[in-house]
């Protein structure tokens, strides 16, 4: 079964990161309390996810213990393919979510996960296609850790 592993936001941009039970969120705004969170915020930065699966896969190649936290994606999921939902809706808990685009990591994520043996570019080159989703809320309400996930929804474009 698909489910929410984690929840995570950051206050301001490329502050921390902390991790939440719950999650207020509003349609076409976003996560209140995130970086992004206001009344203009773009579909394709309303919220993030990424499963818990690529972030495991991405520290065995590479040997290391990063925590999905690290990435700075608001949804760490469990059981889900997120690249496959990009363009179609979907349900986490009882919110209503739309697939924008694939959230390919940056530079900002590749500077925090370098080290002596691992450039920024690696990094940024093992996360991309895995670096999870970003997402348009088209439902407001609460989002908690452990809520289902459910991708079997009507595709909104057709």
């Amino acid at each position: 079964m698909a489910r929410v592993q984690a929840l995570f936001i950051a206050a301001e941009k490329r502050g921390p990161v902390s991790r939440h039970d719950a999650l207020k969120v509003e349609a076409g705004r976003g996560i209140v309390g995130d970086r992004r969170y206001r009344r203009d915020t773009p579909p394709a930065e309303q919220i993030t996810l990424i499963e818990s699966e690529q972030v495991a896969a991405f520290n065995r190649e590479f040997g290391l213990a990063v925590d999905a936290g690290t990435l700075r994606r608001n949804v760490v999921t469990e059981g889900v393919d997120l690249n496959a939902l990009e363009g179609h809706t979907f349900r986490v808990g009882d919110i209503l979510m739309r697939g924008i685009e694939l959230c390919e990591p940056c530079s900002v994520v590749g500077h925090l996960l370098a080290g002596p043996d691992l450039s920024p570019t690696r990094v940024v080159r093992g996360l991309t296609g895995r670096g999870g989703l970003r997402a348009e809320v088209l439902g407001s309400g609460v989002l908690r850790e452990g809520d289902t996930i459910r991708t079997h929804l009507e595709d909104r474009s057709a």
